[in-house]
């Protein structure tokens, strides 16, 4: 394993498939990195996980090869960095596609949409 640092959480819908790699193994679930890169699983499949219907749950475990106790853990922590997102205590970085003269702008605007990017998220008292 490569020393790369792992990905800021906040920017999670623009993870690569490299970085959901990285971070599976930050949340211990490393031995999926191979079948994640393999059927392309990247930060914006991530995020729209949350609307997946049953039947879609079912198909994406049974393609990865997933334990239900590994699915309940990916989907804690993928909660946990929506709210932090949703919190804001997280920074913003420029995706790797943005001219780096466009840094300042897409800061302050993914900073004003931060929330926008979890609107699937409820929160439970």
């Amino acid at each position: 394993m490569s020393k790369e640092k792992p990905p800021e959480p906040l920017d999670f819908f623009i993870w690569t498939v490299e970085d959901v790699g990285l971070w599976l193994e930050e949340i211990n679930l490393g031995g999926y990195r191979q079948i994640f890169k393999e059927n392309g699983v990247n930060g914006e499949y991530l995020e729209g996980m949350s609307m997946f219907t049953t039947e879609q749950i079912l198909r994406f475990i049974r393609r990865c090869h997933m334990k239900w106790g590994d699915f309940i853990t990916l989907c804690k922590e993928l909660r946990r960095i929506k709210v932090a997102c949703l919190k804001g205590e997280q920074k913003v970085r420029r995706p790797w596609w943005a001219p780096a003269c466009l840094s300042v702008v897409f800061v302050k605007v993914a900073k004003r949409n931060r929330q926008s990017r979890v609107v699937s998220l409820k929160l439970e008292p």
